[in-house]
């Protein structure tokens, strides 16, 4: 139920809906200050890849602590109800982000923190994965749990679409008013109760989760902070002796952080380069949801027999190829071949790239799970992965960054993708020293 609760704010909030919207009204701000419409479009996303780092930035370094924590107390429900009730606040709050710009700043840092809150989440939920099953079914219920998280996406997506979206005045398809026309199109509410919407769908679908999961109270002991600190520095020491997980987390922190660029950055990339409004942002996204269910669920089936490893290879290369054509693609030709005015085929390709997009990005990041498992102490599971995550965001600031200097420095926002192709690589690279059994000591 937790991937149900929160796929909604990454479906919605981060890829599809809020963050190309964020990208739109902040490159009309930046228009009208003067800047040219390729100046300020590259602007927008300067700072969107900004914020996007320094959420990283503090993910990375509060997760592993505060799994570490978690790890000496055998207590983790208070951490998960902490970061559950930031996250819902800050989501709501989203509500705020008007279309003339002047809240830009504060729903970014907003945005930030809600983001920072779910992946705390992710982390102390994580930790339950390695008592659901052994190391030949764990793949497999990673991946059914991503896939249904993925359901849950398409789901509200197909709500916010259908009954909120406002783009022209009216819904997606249907035609309705936004929000029974409850909401005013002109000021934008419809898209803007994305927040909303991410709040009460968390919290609706949290309930079941806060209801049937307990901690063992007799399991609970008084460690403190130092016995934490502890045990968390004597693993760290540990990472450099056991050469495939010290692998596997720089692998996966280099290819997870150029999939999470992917994500956050290919709904807004669609916007400022192709010129995507958000009824085609809206096919993209249902065709990217119904891909990650799909391909995701395979995976898990292809995890079962083969392992996680070969898993993770065969996505890398399928994102890298997908990045490498995103970076040749404009509205007028493809790495210099020039499509006919009016052309469909842009549209076409970029639909492609969404499907890969969301079924490669499902799927590594189950297999991910699954390869994480074979890593864990099974007496330290927090903290286990929160080093997971850790790696997943000790440099989830890089990708944004890179994005963002290049794209201030080339002044163009399709060249400022080309550092995701090489954290892909990268993160292919160091899987070499990586078992294929891991390493449970």
């Amino acid at each position: 139920m937790f991937d149900w609760a929160t796929q909604p704010f990454y479906t919605l909030g981060l890829t599809f809906i809020f963050g190309p919207y964020f990208a739109s009204v902040s490159a009309d701000y930046f228009l009208n200050t003067g800047l040219d419409q390729g100046s300020a479009d590259a602007r927008a996303q300067m700072i969107w890849s900004w914020g996007q780092a320094v959420a990283g930035f503090f993910v990375a370094i509060i997760g592993v602590f505060a799994g570490a924590y978690a790890d000496s107390t055998h207590r983790r429900m208070p951490w998960l109800w902490a970061s559950s009730a930031v996250f819902v606040v800050c989501s709501w709050s989203l509500w705020y982000m008007v279309p003339d710009g002047s809240a830009m700043w504060s729903s970014l840092i907003i945005f930030s923190i809600a983001f920072v809150a779910a992946e705390l989440a992710v982390v102390f939920t994580n930790a339950v994965l390695p008592s659901l099953g052994n190391r030949h079914d764990i793949g497999e219920i990673s991946a059914n749990g991503a896939a249904l998280g993925y359901l849950g996406g398409i789901l509200s997506l197909i709500i916010m679409l259908f009954f909120f979206f406002d783009e022209g005045g009216k819904t997606f398809m249907i035609g309705l008013l936004p929000g029974f026309g409850l909401l005013d199109a002109g000021s934008r509410e419809g898209t803007r109760a994305v927040g909303p919407l991410i709040a009460i769908w968390y919290t609706v679908f949290m309930i079941p989760f806060f209801v049937c999961v307990h901690e063992d109270k007799s399991s609970i002991k008084h460690g403190g902070l130092r016995q934490a600190m502890a045990s968390l520095k004597l693993s760290l020491q540990g990472l450099v002796k056991r050469q495939s997980l010290f692998a596997f987390l720089g692998a996966q922190m280099f290819y997870r952080d150029a999939l999470n660029g992917l994500y956050a950055f290919g709904g807004i990339y669609a916007v400022l380069i192709l010129g995507w409004g958000q009824t085609q942002l809206g096919v993209f996204a249902v065709i990217g949801c119904i891909s990650a269910v799909l391909v995701t669920w395979v995976s898990g089936k292809y995890d079962r027999n083969f392992g996680p490893l070969p898993v993770i290879y065969f996505h890398i290369y399928i994102l890298i190829a997908v990045s490498l054509c995103m970076i040749g693609l404009s509205r007028t030709s493809f790495y210099g071949f020039g499509f006919t005015a009016g052309s469909t085929l842009p549209d076409v390709m970029f639909y492609i790239f969404g499907l890969a997009i969301g079924g490669s990005g499902g799927g590594i990041y189950a297999a991910s799970r699954s390869m994480m498992f074979r890593h864990t102490n099974p007496d330290r599971p927090n903290e286990s992965f929160g080093l997971f995550s850790l790696a997943g965001k000790a440099t989830a600031f890089l990708a944004p960054l890179l994005i963002g200097i290049f794209t201030f420095l080339l002044n163009d926002a399709a060249l400022g993708f080309l550092p995701v192709v090489g954290l892909f690589v990268v993160g292919m690279l160091l899987l070499r020293w990586v078992s294929a059994d891991g390493d449970q000591t």
